[in-house]
């Protein structure tokens, strides 16, 4: 093995790669070609999900490629996407949230509490905790526990009841937003003005530039200062 390389697993096949490493950039020194599951890049957008394991350790972990490092001996594979289905609704005829979020996701009532989707989740979330909360009918704490969830799909890897929990996250922060947070003035102000026609000499303008005219406006913009 040569100076500062160490040893990892990529599906099934054994590489040599610099240590220090990301597995997402070490899978890309060894010549992956990221086209999808890669996102962000900045652990934010949840794309890419990653299994693996560590020499001495009988555990499987889980990940997000662009966060964690490599170690010596790392055996690894990603989950670019793992399949689940997505109840449909219309939140404007959600009218008794609790038990229409029991409806739409029944398997809800197959949670032991055992606390996998915690142990899984790269947030360091608890999806029993927020889904808890939104059927004791506490959307703004449900709300607030759901927020660093990323849709990565771990949680529901891990699921023993085959829980969907991001999704259940998501229809919370939804139900949330629409019809209990309170709605800010200024935006509904702006929405006023947009709709009243008060920004369509600039939006006009803007639509008439060259990309050339719109990326220098853009670099040239006002900052906001914070």
């Amino acid at each position: 093995m040569g100076e500062g390389l160490i040893e990892i697993n990529v599906m099934g096949r054994s590489y040599q790669v610099p240590d220090g490493l990301t597995i997402m950039t070490a899978m890309e020194w060894i010549g992956y070609k990221f086209t999808r599951g890669c996102g962000c890049r900045g652990g934010f957008c949840g794309a890419c999900g990653t299994f693996y394991r560590v020499p001495g350790d009988y555990k499987i972990y889980v990940g997000l490629a662009c966060q964690e490092r490599i170690v010596p001996g790392m055996y690894l594979t990603q989950i670019p996407f793992f399949p689940t289905q997505k109840a449909i609704y219309d939140l404007g005829k959600i009218d008794r949230p609790a038990q229409d979020l029991l409806e739409l996701y029944p398997e809800i009532k197959k949670c032991v509490g055992c606390g996998a989707c915690s142990k899984a989740c790269p947030q360091d979330l608890k999806p029993i905790d927020y889904i808890g909360a939104a059927l004791r009918g506490d959307w703004k704490k449900a709300a607030e526990l759901s927020f660093d969830c990323i849709m990565c799909g771990l949680c529901a890897s891990r699921c023993t009841g085959e829980l969907v929990p991001y999704h259940i996250a998501l229809f919370v922060r939804r139900y949330f937003s629409k019809s209990v947070r309170p709605k800010p003035q200024q935006i509904i102000e702006r929405n006023k003005d947009v709709r009243a026609g008060k920004f369509d000499r600039e939006v006009h303008a803007l639509a008439g530039l060259s990309e050339e005219e719109m990326k220098k406006k853009y670099d040239q913009r006002e900052f906001e200062k914070l």
